[in-house]
């Protein structure tokens, strides 16, 4: 009787370890319905936000190696340091009644046997690189004297000659002259000297050095490394410039567009509004020369297959700054900016704007099909003047779609009162921004599954996460802010037919003057590594497929079940399935994926892994690769394979549809 007891036991045992496998083993599948097509993907869906924070701009994506060319900062010759000699002197000259946009120029009078010298030092030094040609030039005229010489020199941290020529100056009368050379050594650190030789009074602006290898090698170009970085992106759109840029502190220090076209000699310098906004990252010496300005953009754009995306200023300086507002009676200056930004950028060559496009050397037309009205703004004063300026672009540009401002957080008082506005008025896009802990992008992957499909789309213009385990500014780009960013993401693409852009912010950050960060993409005078936050939005991006299909854990949506979160699409031009997994669990999680609606699979499945067992773990220029993503194959038997999650990881994979 005791051994039939015993038996039975067993069996009962047995039985319910074998019920609990078989329930776990169910539990341990995600479905991926293949032919139930639940919303489009828009080309647009995953891009690029630009602002010029951090030297992004002038120091870093504009290629540029002297800093204050034309005397123009608030300190004339901040950047430039006098080598003197007994007699010699040098003296800026305001003419901006003359010349309003680039009024200031140099008097250097030489009247010793000796050269007298300036040197400039760049942008925390300029990042020289042996073997590389680099081209100087100059505005100058003499004022004095029948000729002179200039002798240009590059000089490392030791002040040792690393490259050099000579510049003969003659005649009374502004004249550009240039000069080619090729740099003798490596320098992270160097510095630009400049030897006036011969008893003669020289004048001088715009003083200038660029390296030959430029992106595309334009002259005056783009720095090649940085801009390759975004075009490995695949970037749907660029929104530029900025950002907080496009507000200013007040009125006068926003950014205006026309003022950043043209001749880069008639370009106005502006003070960057991020110079002194944060007292513990001061950068007095940080100026927009606009040698990047919006034909620049908008080439750029071009360049890398983006979607432009200008943002311009509504008659609102920045809310947290001044606070300052145009009359809503008074906007016809900024609506007229906006109009014609349109033209520039779409016009034909005889229309006032689209001949300067075309002046400036593209003829066709750059096909503007967004534009942003305002950035960061909020208030019944904002919905005021988004109404006056849609009527006027709709007016004229009814094809033109509008991205309006849902304020600055993703939630509270102000969002909630845009967000109902804009929506009453059926906007095209509202502008959301979230820089928010990384357990927030956690519980927010399903925010968007209750959005109406037939309102105003959302653009994630915007985000961030920002970690807390460290406080050092490349720290914070660490493996647990980039996961649940991927998280986050998941959510995005399962609701592409309400979030139709979305775009990390801020995207460079200069490692020796920065005053923001997590950034996406750390550089110095001569390198550049991608954070593990790039290679997220990156495998996002070469991933994005055509159209969304479910993927489902116990029937559900994969957004937060079993430390899991996911979503699938099919690319239709590959014929390929693709999926985005990301395990936040610090454990290994094997998984079946079944997947439905397809008649034959490919027998091998590309799969792509980002992972780190640590959430503090960062890339660095020692370790640019530390966390960088991993190719490998896995089986496919029968629409059906098993996939091994790694702890703490995105996962992404495409297998074939026959």
């Amino acid at each position: 009787m005791k051994n039939k007891f015993v038996n039975s036991l067993c069996i009962f045992v047995s039985t319910i370890i074998g019920f609990s496998s078989v329930i776990a083993q169910q539990s341990h599948v995600l479905t991926v319905k293949a032919n139930h097509p639940t919303a489009t993907i828009p080309p647009t869906l995953w891009g690029i936000f630009f602002e010029d924070i951090n030297l992004a701009a002038d120091g870093g994506l504009y290629a540029e190696l002297v800093k204050n060319r034309s005397f123009e900062f608030t300190n004339p010759l901040m950047g430039w340091k006098e080598i003197k000699q007994q007699g010699s002197s040098i003296l800026v000259i305001n003419r901006s009644t003359t010349n309003p946009s680039n009024p200031r120029f140099a008097r250097v009078s030489v009247q010793s046997e000796q050269p007298y010298g300036i040197v400039n030092e760049g942008f925390r030094g300029m990042g020289i690189k042996k073997d590389t040609g680099y081209v100087f030039s100059i505005l100058a005229r003499l004022k004095e004297g029948t000729i002179g010489t200039i002798h240009v020199q590059l000089i490392n941290a030791k002040g040792d000659h690393i490259g050099e020529e000579s510049i003969v100056i003659s005649g009374y009368e502004w004249k550009k002259y240039s000069v080619h050379f090729t740099a003798k050594a490596t320098e992270p650190k160097a510095r630009l000297k400049l030897m006036f030789d011969g008893k003669a009074v020289y004048d001088v602006d715009m003083i200038s050095l660029f390296p030959h290898d430029t992106w595309k090698h334009r002259a005056g170009g783009l720095r090649a490394d940085l801009v390759q970085m975004l075009a490995d992106l695949k970037p749907g759109f660029i929104r530029f410039p900025g950002g907080c840029i496009v507000e200013g502190r007040d009125l006068a220090n926003r950014y205006q567009w026309k003022k950043t076209v043209g001749p880069v000699e008639e370009r106005p310098l502006l003070m960057n509004r991020w110079n002194t906004e944060f007292a513990v990252r001061s950068t007095p010496d940080y100026f927009q020369s606009f040698g990047l300005g919006f034909y620049e953009y908008f080439l750029l754009a071009e360049d890398i297959g983006a979607a432009p995306l200008p943002i311009l200023n509504c008659g609102m300086a920045c809310q947290f700054n001044s606070a300052e507002v145009a009359n809503s009676d008074d906007l016809d200056e900024y609506i007229q900016d906006a109009l014609d930004l349109i033209e520039f950028a779409n016009g034909p060559a005889n229309t006032k704007w689209g001949k300067l496009r075309s002046e400036m050397g593209h003829p066709l037309p750059f096909n503007l099909t967004m534009m942003g009205v305002g950035n960061e703004n909020w208030g019944p004063q904002y919905i005021e003047r988004l109404k006056i300026f849609t009527k006027a672009i709709k007016d004229k540009y009814p094809k033109i779609k509008l991205v309006n401002s849902s304020g600055t957080d993703p939630n509270g008082e102000r969002y909630d009162y845009l967000n109902g506005e804009l929506r009453k008025m059926n906007v095209d896009f509202i502008d959301e921004h979230y820089y928010k802990s990384p357990d927030w992008f956690l519980q927010n992957a399903k925010r968007y599954d209750t959005f109406s499909r037939n309102s105003s789309k959302v653009f994630a213009g915007e985000y961030a996460a920002h970690s807390k385990l460290s406080n050092e500014a490349v720290a914070k780009n660490n493996w647990e802010s980039a996961l649940a960013e991927a998280a986050f993401m998941t959510g995005l693409e399962r609701n592409a037919d309400v979030v139709q852009m979305a775009s990390y912010a801020p995207l460079f950050a200069h490692v020796d003057g920065w005053q923001w960060a997590p950034d996406l993409i750390w550089f110095d005078n001569l390198h550049s590594y991608a954070t593990p936050n790039y290679y997220v939005q990156q495998l996002f991006s070469i991933n994005k497929g055509s159209i969304v299909v479910p993927i489902q854990l116990k029937n559900e949506v994969v957004a937060g079940t079993d430390s899991l979160y996911a979503t699938a699409c099919v690319d239709k031009q590959s014929n390929e399935l693709i999926l985005k997994i990301v395990n936040t669990a610090s454990r290994q999680q094997d998984y079946t994926i079944l997947m439905e609606g397809v008649s034959r699979l490919s027998q091998l499945a590309r799969v792509t892994v980002l992972s780190s067992d640590k959430l503090a773990a960062v890339n660095s220029f020692r370790s640019p690769m530390l966390i960088a993503p991993r190719d490998m194959q896995v089986n496919v038997n029968d629409k059906k394979m098993t996939l091994p999650l790694l702890p703490l990881s995105l996962t992404v994979v495409r297998v074939k549809m026959n």
